[in-house]
């Protein structure tokens, strides 16, 4: 109840009769305040008039009165300040440090919105708004959408400036970590960049001229190369082939020169994995990247087009594994090029993430534009989260609109964050929601 008060004084929702203070005294919300996310009074520098007096200064809102003390602002200095208590229940008068009665407003929330609200929160259907969705305006949608974008966008950087700290400050590292465990696609994101971390890409670097190497040092890192991973049934061929034992040999002497520790190979998942997404196959063609140098963030950021950018993502397996999904299972010879589907996913969840992230680091508004352009040029991604919004009436055109959706499910309605959303907003305020 007490973030619906929140909620309703800051957009001013406010009941249509007169208010008045417990005291009997006229209010006039001239100005709610700034809402104030951190510590401290709930809204700062609101105008309110109080009978025939303007006052500016801080509003503190509670369930009841009572929480004035229970969370002790009669001691705290920073409620000095305090000109209007705004309350559920004025339960008991209240008085701030300096022992000055505060007055205080009983709130009621209008009933169409406490209605509108329960609705929200209790509704069987998903997502709960979905009724007035059809009747919104396409500017208010476009304006949300292009919020939620960049919201998605922010999030996603701080989760690459985590890893490029984590790889102490090197944007290349973080590029290549962000970049792997996205090859994970989900299933084996996280075993993606746990191994990822694993590789000293520093002394990778002096082998950066030899694939065989390279992948020998990647196989490795992954567990891949211990012959309990590999199938029993194919045990035999793994072994006559001869190329299971020549990486693991090569991995065995480059283990020893830069005291390398492989990750346990029981983070991989193969459960319901179709073998194009087998880690050996997203390992190869890691390898083949790294090897051509198309893995890198000075590459990246040179792309001036879409197709620019899909084409250092472009690249398929090592020689073994055009004709391997494993270790001694022979299958036809396939290149086995990342899909379409696939190169879509990583451009949306990698290369603009990266060029947004590395452009706010440096402070390069056209990083970050080029990014938001890339959006609008890729197909939207094609999942349940999409069709759920395209059923509801949604439009979805490109990229930049599905990236949105699935900020606003995940970061909104899978919450019950109504109160924080714009359609939630329009819901609540509406007389009627048939």
């Amino acid at each position: 109840m007490e973030q619906l008060l929140h909620y309703v004084w800051k957009h001013k929702m406010l009941p249509l009769q007169e208010m008045k203070t417990t005291k009997g005294l006229h209010v006039e919300v001239i100005d709610s305040g700034l809402h104030n996310m951190n510590s401290g009074p709930d809204f700062f520098n609101a105008k309110i008039k109080i009978d025939d007096t303007l006052w500016v200064g801080n509003v503190e809102i509670h369930d009841k009165a009572s929480d004035w003390y229970l969370h002790k602002h009669d001691k705290d200095e920073r409620y000095n300040n305090v000109i209007l208590h705004v309350c559920g229940d004025i339960d008991m008068e209240v008085k701030n440090q300096n022992g000055d009665c505060i007055p205080q407003l009983q709130l009621d929330v209008p009933e169409h919105v406490t209605q509108h609200y329960v609705e929200l929160l209790s509704t069987d259907k998903y997502p709960p708004c979905y009724k007035i969705i059809p009747e919104l305006s396409n500017l208010m949608v476009h304006s949300w959408m292009s919020a939620l974008q960049t919201e998605r966008l922010e999030q996603k950087t701080d989760a690459i400036i985590s890893r490029v700290e984590q790889c102490n400050g090197s944007w290349e590292a973080g590029f290549f970590v962000t970049l792997a465990r996205n090859f994970g696609f989900g299933i084996n994101g996280d075993a993606f960049e746990h191994w990822a971390l694993s590789i000293p890409l520093n002394d990778v670097a002096h082998h950066r001229d030899n694939l065989f190497q390279i992948e020998a040092i990647f196989m490795g890192q992954a567990g891949l190369l211990d012959l309990d991973t590999v199938p029993t049934k194919y045990h035999d061929t793994a072994i006559a082939d001869g190329y299971f034992n020549k990486l693991k040999d090569e991995y065995l002497y480059l283990k020893h020169k830069f005291g390398l520790q492989q990750i346990d190979s029981n983070m991989w998942r193969f459960l319901r994995l179709r073998p194009q997404n087998f880690p050996h196959i997203r390992i190869s063609q890691l390898a083949n990247m790294y090897y051509t140098a198309k893995c890198s963030i000075s590459q990246i950021v040179e792309c001036d087009t879409v197709k620019e950018a899909m084409n250092t993502m472009h690249i398929g397996v090592t020689q073994y594994w055009e004709t391997h999904y494993t270790f001694g299972s022979e299958s036809e010879k396939n290149e086995k090029h990342i899909s379409p589907f696939s190169l879509n996913l990583l451009m949306i969840n990698t290369v603009i993430p990266v060029l947004f992230a590395y452009g706010r680091h440096q402070s390069k508004e056209k990083y970050c534009d080029r990014a938001f352009d890339f959006l609008e040029q890729l197909k939207a991604e094609n999942n349940h989260i999409v069709r759920m919004w395209k059923e509801c009436g949604l439009n979805v055109e490109n990229a930049g609109d599905s990236q949105a959706l699935i900020q606003l499910k995940n970061e909104y309605c899978d919450k019950k964050n109504c109160l924080r959303c714009r359609i939630g907003y329009e819901y609540l305020k509406g007389e009627k929601n048939q």
